[in-house]
């Protein structure tokens, strides 16, 4: 496992660009990203995509991720940091998840959380959403990294 920095960070976006274009269709590239990422991201110990629901476009749904299931497979916006991140369609990055009023606990391992949206057209499509079993292991170098895979993601939609 290598440690987190800046030059980390770039080789493994490089890494997230090879999977992307990839002859394979969405779900399929996306699943690899989120494996990608929970391999070789020592403090993400959860990592999915949540999509815009097209039949019902103030909810999200469950796409591609990695880790243990969660039985939030649909979450309205405004609820929760990803429905508060859909609706507010800024990044979120929260250290401490007790400290929330408005957290959907996934598991009581989860500590902090990271939210990033995802744009096509400067229209919010949907977000990659990073659980952490530690506490405050997010940087602003975490948030910058994951702009860049969401960028990268919004391409394949």
């Amino acid at each position: 496992m290598m440690k987190k920095n800046k030059i980390f960070f770039e080789e493994l976006e490089h890494w997230v660009s090879d999977l992307i274009h990839e002859k394979a269709g969405m779900f399929h590239k996306l699943q690899r990203v989120c494996k990608l990422l929970i391999e070789e991201v020592a403090h993400y110990d959860w990592v999915g995509f949540y999509f815009v629901d097209k039949e019902n476009p103030e909810e999200l749904m469950l796409g591609p991720f990695e880790g243990a299931p969660t039985e939030h497979t649909r979450i309205p916006f405004g609820q929760g940091i990803c429905g508060q991140v859909a609706k507010d369609r800024k990044s979120r990055i929260v250290q401490d998840v007790a400290k929330e009023n408005n957290y959907l606990s996934c598991s009581i391992e989860v500590k902090s959380e990271i939210v990033v949206p995802i744009f096509k057209n400067e229209k919010f499509i949907g977000e990659i959403d990073i659980d952490s079993h530690k506490a405050a292991p997010f940087t602003d170098e975490d948030e910058i990294f994951l702009v860049k895979i969401a960028e990268k993601a919004s391409k394949i939609f």
